[in-house]
């Protein structure tokens, strides 16, 4: 038996059987596979996809949940991961991998950048302008992290959002945290 077990209902024959190739793709056997069975266990109520009436425009991505199935049958289920927010004000530690077969609850989070550098660098402050700040962020010193920082929301000269602090009590160029999308 080598199980799909898909994450979210689907009814698409082509994707099911793609699914599947995938899975099977992965399973050595000892002698030729003479038949296949595919066994649907609980299967959810029909949900129709939402469409417009006069939408005339072939769907050309795919829906992330299909995507992620692919992604799962082709690769493994502990191959394919998320992020999640974390409960910690600190931004290097507010986001940690999943698992994309677990469900995930939405943590409640602040507007934070979808790409923050591994070590900010300076931002000469001629080619930015501060949009939105001081965001004060003092977190860390129970675990020897300790960080205390005013971050701000800039724009640089070319249009682009980021994110940037200087230390509490510090004077001078910001430093680039991370980019928002």
């Amino acid at each position: 038996m080598v199980p799909v077990g898909l994450l979210s209902a689907e009814r698409d024959a082509s994707m099911l059987f793609e699914l599947a190739r995938g899975r099977l793709e992965q399973v050595l056997v000892a002698s030729p596979v003479r038949a296949v069975r595919l066994l649907a266990q609980d299967l959810p109520d029909f949900v129709p996809a939402h469409r417009q009436l006069f939408d005339e425009r072939v769907q050309q991505t795919l829906p992330w949940e299909q995507l992620r199935e692919r992604l799962r049958a082709r690769l493994g289920d502990e191959s394919v991961n998320g992020l999640r927010a974390q409960a910690d004000h600190r931004p290097e530690c507010a986001w940690q991998l999943h698992s994309t077969s677990k469900p995930v609850l939405p943590a409640k989070a602040c507007m934070r950048p979808g790409w923050l550098l591994r070590e900010p660098q300076p931002l000469p402050l001629h080619a930015t302008r501060i949009v939105a700040g001081p965001e004060r962020i003092e977190s860390g010193w129970w675990d020897g992290g300790d960080v205390r920082r005013d971050y701000y929301l800039v724009e640089t000269s070319s249009g682009q959002r980021a994110w940037a602090y200087r230390s509490v009590g510090e004077q001078g160029e910001l430093l680039l945290h991370g980019w928002f999308a």
